[in-house]
């Protein structure tokens, strides 16, 4: 469990994972999202896209922005407040994503983080966005 306090992140602090996106992964993500979209499962179908094949759920890969900020900074006891998101480029089964999440700004007094959010697969950016998030304090 880790746990980050507001009174303990400063701006520039960083935060990442990197996760290789299976077809199990988007098979549950699908499942659970109920998102079935061929373009997701069918080959042939997502063949005739402008993908030229399978490619992840986008929220599947911002989905792994939730995982920094829910375990790593804040961590457990973090409020997920908002995300902003642009997709760059697709995310296809097997590709490892590099996710890095930098702390732009801290309002204490409010207990509100600011983070830029990068997605990677190799040196292509392929989603970006902010996140703002809640930090608990410290329990007194």
């Amino acid at each position: 469990m880790t746990t980050l306090f507001i009174d303990e992140i400063e701006i520039g602090m960083s935060r990442g994972l990197t996760r290789t996106i299976t077809d199990k992964e988007i098979e549950a993500f699908g499942e659970a999202s109920g998102d079935r979209n061929p373009l997701h499962f069918d080959e042939d179908h997502a063949a005739g896209t402008v993908f030229k094949g399978r490619v992840a759920h986008g929220i599947l890969t911002a989905s792994l922005i939730s995982a920094v900020i829910g375990e790593q900074m804040p961590g457990h006891g973090a409020i997920y407040l908002s995300q902003t998101l642009k997709f760059r480029a697709p995310v296809r089964p097997g590709d490892t994503v590099d996710v890095l999440c930098t702390v732009s700004d801290v309002k204490s007094e409010k207990n509100r983080i600011t983070l830029d959010c990068t997605c990677r697969v190799g040196d292509t950016v392929v989603l970006d966005g902010e996140a703002i998030a809640l930090a608990p304090s410290r329990p007194t």
